[in-house]
C-alpha cells in the first residue's frame, strides 16, 4: 500500500469520528499533556485504536488523539507521541503528522521537555525552537518516494516558522514569560547524554537536547506544514551540574512549568 492510500485509509476512519475538519495540529511532550483535557466537544480516541497508529508506552504520555476546540480553533492533539528508542520504525513514527497534514491541519505546534546544554539556560523556563540538529542517525524521508504526500527532497531552511517565532516572542513579552530562544539537538536515546557529549553539542551551536521532535518536524515540513516548536527545560545537561539525570525529575519540573506553559499556549492559539 502507497503511504498516501494509507493515509487516506486513517484519515477517512477519522472523518467518520468526528463533524469538523482540524486545522492545528499540536503533539504534546512528556508531562504538557494536560492541555488536551482543556480542549472542548472533544472526540477521544486511543492511538492503538487508530488505523496505523501505534501505541506509545513512555511515562507522561497518555497515548491519544484529541480532536476537538481550543481558543476557538479546531484541533487535532496528540497526547503523547513516539520516540525513536521505543524500538518503532522511524517512518511509522511520523504517520501521524502525516494524517494531520492528510485531514486538514495547516500548522503543526510540536512542544518536548529537554536538557538544557546552553550554561545560560535555567530549568522550568521555556524555549523557542528556532533550528535543530538531527543525531538520530536517521530520516523518515528514508525510502518515502510517494509524490503524493511530498517531495523527495525538502528544504529545512526554514523549519521553524519565521512568523510564528515571532508570534511567540510577542505572546511571551506581553504575558512576562521568559521565553528563550534555542537550537535543539535530538539523539536516539534512551540513554541520556555523557558529559563530553553535552561538551560537544554546545561546541556545535546546541542549546538543548532530547530524544524528539525532529522526525516530526522533518515530516511536517515535507507535507508542507509550518511549524512552531516551544519545549520546557526540566534538567541541566549531564556534567554541567554535579547530579545524576533521572527521567521523575523530567515529569516533576514539567509539572511545575506547565501553568505557564498552557498560559503562552492559550494565548498563540487564536492566532496560529
Amino acid at each position: 500500500m502507497k503511504l498516501s492510500e494509507k493515509i487516506e485509509k486513517t484519515v477517512n476512519f477519522l472523518e467518520e469520528e468526528i463533524d469538523f475538519q482540524p486545522e492545528l495540529g499540536m503533539i504534546m511532550g512528556s508531562g504538557l499533556g494536560e492541555l488536551g483535557d482543556e480542549v472542548e466537544d472533544t472526540t477521544v480516541i486511543s492511538y492503538e485504536d487508530i488505523p496505523g497508529f501505534l501505541a506509545s508506552k513512555v511515562e507522561g504520555h497518555a497515548g491519544q488523539l484529541v480532536l476537538g476546540e481550543l481558543e476557538g480553533r479546531k484541533v487535532y492533539l496528540m497526547q503523547g507521541r513516539y520516540h525513536y528508542y521505543e524500538g518503532h520504525p522511524i517512518q511509522e513514527i511520523v504517520f501521524p503528522v502525516q494524517v494531520m497534514a492528510g485531514i486538514g491541519c495547516e500548522t503543526m505546534l510540536v512542544t518536548n521537555a529537554s536538557g538544557a546544554v546552553n550554561e545560560r539556560f535555567s530549568v522550568g523556563n521555556l524555549a523557542l525552537l528556532v533550528d535543530h540538529i538531527n543525531f538520530l542517525g536517521n530520516n523518515p524521508l528514508i525510502g518515502v518516494s510517494d509524490e503524493e504526500v511530498g517531495p523527495q527532497f525538502v528544504d529545512m531552511t526554514y523549519a521553524y516558522d519565521t512568523d510564528l517565532q515571532d508570534l511567540a516572542r510577542q505572546k511571551a513579552q506581553q504575558l512576562g514569560i521568559t521565553l528563550e530562544e534555542a537550537v535543539y539537538v535530538a539523539s536516539m536515546g534512551p540513554s541520556y547524554e555523557t558529559p563530553a557529549t553535552v561538551e560537544m553539542y554546545r561546541r556545535i551551536g546546541g542549546d538543548l537536547a532530547g530524544m524528539s521532535t525532529v522526525p516530526e518536524v522533518i515530516a511536517a515540513n515535507h507535507v508542507g506544514m509550518k511549524v512552531l516548536g516551544l519545549s520546557c527545560i526540566t534538567n541541566m545537561g549531564a556534567g554541567i551540574l554535579d547530579q545524576p539525570l533521572d527521567h521523575k525529575e523530567v515529569i516533576e519540573t514539567t509539572e511545575r512549568a506547565k501553568s505557564k506553559f498552557k498560559t503562552l499556549v492559550r494565548e498563540i492559539i487564536p492566532e496560529l
